[in-house]
C-alpha cells in the first residue's frame, strides 16, 4: 500500500465517522435525569430511615393528640380545650365537664382556690375526729365547758352549736386567714414565671424537692389527698347529721389504739 493510498483512506474514514456524529452546536443529553436522581435519592438507605423516623415521630404525636383529646376521668368525653394546653399540671385528668375554666388564667385561679379548700380539708379531716376524741378531756383539764353536743359530735353547720364558739376565736382564724389569703394573693400577681398556684415558700422542714422530679410527685401527691380530704370532711356532715351519731363512736375500729 503506497503512501498515498494510506493517506487517502485516512481521510475517507474521518469523514465517515463525522458523517455520525452530533452537530457542534447541539446540546448533549445528560447521563442521569435530575428527576430520576431524585426519584432514586428517596429510596436511599438514610432517608428511608429518616422518612420512616419522621413517620413514627408523626403516629406518636397523633396518637398523643388523640390521647389527650378524652378526657381521663371521663373517657367517652373530651378534654376541654384550657385543660389540654394545661396538660402539665398536677392532678389534671381532664375533669371539667361544664367548662368552668374557659382560659388558662381562670383554670389558675381555680386551683388556687383548690388548693386552699384542699388543705383546709386536710386539716379538718384530722381536726374533726381529734376534737371528738379529746375535747372533753382538753375541757375537763383547762376547766371550760365541752364543745361537743349530747351526741358528742362537734360542732358545724349541719350539727350546729357554733355559737357555742368563742367570738375572740372566730376573729384570730379569721383574721389568720385574710392575711394568709392576701399573701398568696400577692405572690401570684408579681408576675414570677416559677411561680405555680398554692406556692406560699412556706417550707421549715424541707420537704419539697429540688428535683423536677420529685416536685411533680409532691405536687400530685398533695393535691389528690386534698381532694380526697375535701371529700371526707363533706362526708363527716352528712354522715353525722343523718345518724346523730360522732364518726369517732359509728366507726371506732377506725379511730381506736391499735395495740
Amino acid at each position: 500500500m503506497t503512501i498515498k493510498t494510506g493517506i487517502l483512506l485516512c481521510v475517507a474514514t474521518t469523514s465517515s465517522v463525522a458523517a455520525f456524529t452530533m452537530p457542534p452546536m447541539a446540546p448533549r443529553a445528560p447521563l442521569w435525569d435530575t428527576s430520576e436522581l431524585l426519584s432514586m435519592a428517596a429510596f436511599s438507605p438514610d432517608d428511608t430511615n429518616s422518612d420512616s423516623t419522621d413517620s413514627t415521630d408523626t403516629m406518636m404525636t397523633a396518637k398523643i393528640s388523640d390521647e389527650m383529646r378524652m378526657s381521663k376521668a371521663i373517657p367517652f368525653l373530651k378534654c376541654p380545650k384550657t385543660l389540654q394546653e394545661n396538660a402539665d399540671m398536677a392532678g389534671n385528668v381532664g375533669f371539667d365537664p361544664l367548662n368552668f375554666a374557659s382560659s388558662t388564667g381562670q383554670l389558675l385561679e381555680y386551683r388556687e382556690a383548690e388548693m386552699k379548700h384542699s388543705r383546709l380539708a386536710m386539716l379538718a379531716a384530722v381536726g374533726w375526729p381529734a376534737s371528738e376524741l379529746w375535747d372533753k378531756a382538753f375541757a375537763s383539764q383547762f376547766g371550760l365547758e365541752p364543745m361537743l353536743d349530747e351526741f358528742n359530735r362537734a360542732p358545724s353547720l349541719l350539727n350546729g352549736g357554733l355559737e357555742r364558739v368563742s367570738p375572740i376565736w372566730w376573729g384570730f382564724c379569721l383574721g389568720l386567714t385574710a392575711a394568709i389569703d392576701m399573701y398568696g394573693i400577692s405572690k401570684a400577681r408579681r408576675g414570677d414565671d416559677n411561680y405555680r398556684p398554692g406556692m406560699l415558700g412556706f417550707d421549715p422542714f424541707n420537704f419539697y424537692p429540688a428535683d423536677k422530679k420529685g416536685q411533680e410527685r409532691v405536687e400530685l401527691a398533695e393535691i389528690k389527698h386534698g381532694r380526697l380530704a375535701m371529700l371526707t370532711v363533706v362526708s363527716y356532715s352528712w354522715q353525722e347529721w343523718t345518724t346523730k351519731m360522732a364518726v369517732v363512736d359509728e366507726t371506732p375500729a377506725l379511730f381506736a389504739p391499735i395495740f
